[in-house]
């Protein structure tokens, strides 16, 4: 409804668990973690708790994605189950022939043959089952059961809960108390940070197209996290509603007061959607028959809207490759392919250190597309390969497609394929001005203090200012607006990523990732 309005390829904050939105915070990260330690160990249980929308589906997902080869995999996602139908669940999920005899007897015998067969053949079994805070004692209690099969290193089966915070009290029980101390990894997933709450809002603005001034101002991120308690879910359905309200109400930009509205809408007493009466409008907006003149000024059709959804639709419907290329085992190869895009050839060591003395810094991040988008310069990926990890170059990136570069060769791949490897961290380049220092004091004075003055009265286009400025608290104050207005950490603080966008909007001759970004 709202998506030409803000010139998006498709709605960025459905909650439908689509992998081109995947984003991995630091607590995802390391639920993942505990997740492939578990199976690493040949233990019998690892649990992964967390409230409603904590990402508990994205993390397994990426788990499922990075399971070893020689692991047969089970996944049960409704666990309303009895004992038998359990047995059958995991007979069907693992495709072991079902017994002539239905009987719990004739399942377990059925199962234990099967795990045999497979430790003899070398291969691990593991069995996820989501939701599980519905499984009846009696059910856990069998599943328990299951797990005494085991050789002197490890399981034969082993068994991944992942559920609600009440399954911890659950599992506390004294009925349960033997499968609790089985339980060799546990991980309960909290709520995102204030800080991750805002790259999360980017981040999925970026892939749905966003560019531009941000509908969301950095300003938001501390309400935003507020109301949404850090809760993905609960962030999609605030951001959803909020640019539905902003849509309404004719701006680009998401305000307090449109953020508070949308609250009030979509978090009543249960957290579910109150009446829509932004969607209301909107519809009768897009309805047309009973619009009166006040409502179209309100709601202005876009008469470029449907080039606009044209060119949409043609870039969606074009065929991508979606094959992510294996990528390089070691970094050193991929950064001296990466600094060949900045005409240099690194000297031998360490790639950072050899590109410094060559007038180029090494930058870091963990932010993913989103970062990437704002940076706009080719970089460095970290790409997961089951346990391991490979490098490759990010040589260009649109809306729907991204190009890989590999010793050389580029290979174009879908945004979808590559969040399913990309785990969010990069490195990349960029040119330090003459004196730069990782800290300018305030009333500092120096040769880059001199250049972020003049970088910042050429993008205002005022007289350039004398040789010796001080870093005081006016220029702190016209960064800061700088800042603000680019999207980036307002902080009044001469970092990396301000640099960058100086020498971009400055017409300093850089590589660039976004071919077709327009300076605002």
């Amino acid at each position: 409804m709202y998506t030409h309005f803000f010139n998006l390829t498709q709605p960025p904050f459905s909650i439908a668990p689509d992998p081109r939105y995947l984003f991995m915070s630091d607590r995802h990260r390391e639920a993942l973690a505990h997740l492939l330690f578990g199976v690493g160990s040949g233990g019998g249980f690892v649990l992964l708790t967390g409230e409603i929308g904590a990402g508990k589906t994205t993390v397994c997902r990426c788990f499922l994605e990075q399971v070893p080869e020689h692991c047969e995999l089970g996944y049960i996602f409704n666990p309303r189950l009895s004992v038998e139908e359990l047995l059958q669940s995991v007979c069907e999920e693992f495709h072991i022939a079902l017994p002539a005899s239905a009987s719990v007897k004739g399942y377990v015998d059925a199962i234990n043959r099967y795990l045999l067969d497979c430790h003899a053949q070398g291969k691990n079994n593991v069995l996820v089952i989501d939701e599980a805070q519905n499984l009846s004692t009696g059910v856990l209690e069998q599943l328990r059961l299951l797990t005494n099969l085991e050789t002197s290193e490890r399981k034969l089966l082993q068994v991944i809960l992942i559920g609600q915070p009440e399954l911890r009290t659950m599992l506390a029980e004294p009925g349960l108390e033997q499968l609790a101390q089985r339980i060799i990894a546990r991980y309960h997933l909290g709520s995102l940070s204030e800080d991750e709450t805002g790259s999360y809002v980017s981040h999925r603005m970026a892939v749905a197209g966003a560019a531009g001034a941000p509908a969301f101002p950095p300003a938001l991120t501390p309400l935003i996290h507020r109301l949404s308690k850090g809760v993905p879910r609960r962030i999609n359905l605030l951001c959803d509603r909020a640019l539905l309200g902003a849509y309404v109400e004719n701006t680009h930009q998401v305000t307090r007061a449109i953020l508070r509205k949308a609250a009030s809408e979509v978090f009543s007493g249960d957290e579910t959607p109150a009446p829509r009466r932004w969607a209301m409008l909107a519809g009768a907006v897009l309805a047309g028959a009973a619009i009166s003149a006040a409502a179209l000024q309100l709601v202005p059709m876009k008469q470029e809207a449907k080039p606009v959804a044209a060119t949409a639709v043609a870039k969606a419907a074009a065929p991508v490759p979606v094959a992510v290329p294996v990528g390089h085992e070691s970094a050193e190869p991929a950064m001296r392919e990466l600094a060949a895009l900045w005409g240099q050839t690194l000297a031998a060591g360490e790639p950072c250190e050899a590109a410094q003395r060559q007038e180029l810094r090494c930058h870091q991040g963990k932010g993913g597309l989103y970062e990437l988008r704002q940076l706009d310069r080719p970089a460095v990926l970290t790409l997961r390969d089951g346990p391991a990890t490979r490098h490759a170059v990010l040589v260009a990136l649109d809306d729907n497609k991204a190009t890989l570069s590999v010793g050389g060769v580029k290979h174009a791949v879908s945004i979808a394929s590559l969040a399913a490897r990309f785990d969010g961290s990069f490195t990349t380049f960029w040119r330090a001005p003459r004196a730069f220092r990782d800290y300018v004091p305030a009333g500092g004075q120096g040769a880059d203090v001199d250049w972020i003055a003049a970088k910042l009265a050429q993008l205002g286009r005022a007289a350039a200012p004398a040789p010796a400025q001080l870093f005081d608290v006016r220029m702190q104050e016209r960064l800061r607006a700088f800042q603000a207005a680019q999207g980036l950490k307002a902080d009044g603080m001469a970092g990396p990523r301000t640099y960058m966008r100086l020498n971009q909007l400055g017409g300093v001759a850089e590589p660039r990732l976004l071919a077709d970004r327009k300076e605002n």
